[in-house]
């Protein structure tokens, strides 16, 4: 097997990737979970917007990185190549269980409520055997997909990106539909967005919209894809900002006006907890036999994120690999397909295993944390870029662009870690156990160079 990948990728695809990396289980699950804990409807789209502004600033930030470092890997080759390997290895590592196999994971928990909503019969199923109850019938559902799509990555990424065209043009044209359609002929009521109780903006309070906007950040991440696979990008210095750009404001606005949708159709009383939120809305705007057929296009819509997850990280786990700090197996290229095959093997089977092991909620308050870390470290990386004059394209907005990105990235981690305590425990003790990891994989690496002088 060889060990380099080829630039095939041009701006159209890169950016769907992009856009399907952003636009996935978050937008389509979390805005119930969001009403449950704000309980004010102009409150949540506020924080939307918030999100969508810090998403953008770190993709402009990213923009100038990625044209500086046009390599397969992100946070892991900026970091190494800015700061020390440590940081690249750790932001590796925390890919590897959070930054993708856990979407993955979440998308296709996800995938599993909206085909429930959209086929209830199903839970006829449960209790044909001891242990086949609800749960247990999405999770073989989720876990079927992902093996599904780990199967079509396998193949090569170009195989890959036509289905991730198909599905992204696909996702686009249904959220455009929804937001168009319910806005202009479903029921509702422009009362919903006046709050039926006050918010108080004490620290409880403020813990509440810490953790709110760590969940709004899980749907909007993804604005970095694009840096994960540099090494395939074709002119990566024009196509790879464009793409981080172009895709990131494009799903802000598509966030903005469907969660406008969904308060226009949904009082907040009946939104909170309610995971298959768009299914909801479009059952109460056009009714039940509507809501079925819009939870399957959503359950397929999930399809694209769920790709795109599997198609970046394993660039990630091969860019580790192949500069000797991760398993060596990793690094090796199928000479058929063109990919690396053995990193997409791990990354589906970690993330089968995360479907069986924890909640919604919990995934997601443990993976937002873990995103949120790496991020703010790389954004550092460009005032050093700037500094050092190592700057390939100047991203407008320095310094103040970089600035906000990283002190409301701080604010997050640390309003959300008073707030669930537990699950960013987690998140940190991930990151922590890559530390020996690191020691022995350069202990190793240092080893081999020596027996081979």
């Amino acid at each position: 097997m060889a060990t380099q990948l080829d630039r095939k990728l041009t701006l159209f695809p890169v950016t769907n990737i992009v856009i399907a990396n952003m636009i996935g289980a978050g937008i389509f699950t979390t805005s119930g979970l969001l009403m449950q804990d704000l309980h004010n409807p102009l409150l949540m789209l506020a924080l939307w917007l918030v999100g969508g502004l810090i998403a953008l600033s770190g993709a402009l930030s990213y923009g100038e990185l990625g044209a500086a470092f046009p390599q397969a890997g992100g946070e892991y080759a900026f970091l190494s190549q800015l700061f020390h390997p440590l940081f690249g290895f750790l932001a590796g590592w925390v890919s590897l269980i959070a930054g993708f196999s856990a979407p993955i994971a979440a998308s296709a928990i996800g995938f599993s409520e909206y085909i429930y909503r959209a086929f209830p019969q199903l839970s006829e199923i449960s209790g044909t055997a001891v242990w086949l109850n609800d749960l247990w019938i999405k999770r073989i559902l989720a876990m079927a997909i992902i093996v599904f799509f780990t199967g079509i990555h396998l193949r090569g990424i170009q195989f890959g990106a036509r289905i991730q065209n198909g599905l992204t043009l696909l996702k686009i044209l249904l959220i455009i539909g929804i937001i168009l359609v319910g806005l202009s002929f479903g029921q509702g009521d422009w009362a919903h967005f006046s709050p039926n109780k006050s918010f108080s903006f004490d620290f409880g309070g403020w813990k509440t919209i810490g953790l709110s906007l760590m969940w709004i950040m899980f749907a909007y991440s993804g604005w970095n894809a694009a840096t994960y696979i540099g090494s395939e990008i074709k002119d990566p210095k024009k196509n790879l900002p464009l793409s981080l750009l172009i895709g990131t404001g494009m799903v802000m606005i598509l966030y903005f006006f469907l969660n406008l949708f969904y308060i226009y159709a949904v009082n907040p009383e009946s939104m909170q907890g309610v995971i298959s939120i768009g299914g909801l809305a479009v059952n109460l705007a056009f009714g039940r036999t509507l809501d079925s057929f819009i939870s399957l296009l959503i359950a397929f819509a999930l399809f694209s994120s769920l790709s795109a997850f599997i198609i970046l990280g394993p660039r990630v786990y091969y860019a580790m690999a192949r500069d000797k700090l991760f398993f060596s197996g990793l690094s090796q290229i199928n000479p058929k397909f063109r990919v690396p095959s053995n990193a997409i093997i791990l990354q589906g089977v970690i993330a089968v295993f995360m479907v069986v092991s924890g909640t919604f909620d919990q995934i997601l308050t443990y993976m937002g944390f873990s995103l949120g870390i790496f991020p703010i470290l790389s954004v550092i990386g460009v005032f050093k870029l700037r500094l050092t004059n190592k700057t390939v394209l100047k991203m407008p907005g320095y310094p103040w662009v970089p600035l906000f990105y990283l002190l409301s990235g701080l604010m997050i981690l640390t309003l959300a870690f008073f707030e669930r305590p537990i699950e960013s425990g987690m998140a940190i003790v991930t990151v922590l156990t890559g530390v020996p990891l690191y020691i022995v994989f350069r202990l190793k690496k240092t080893k081999n160079a020596k027996s081979s002088n």
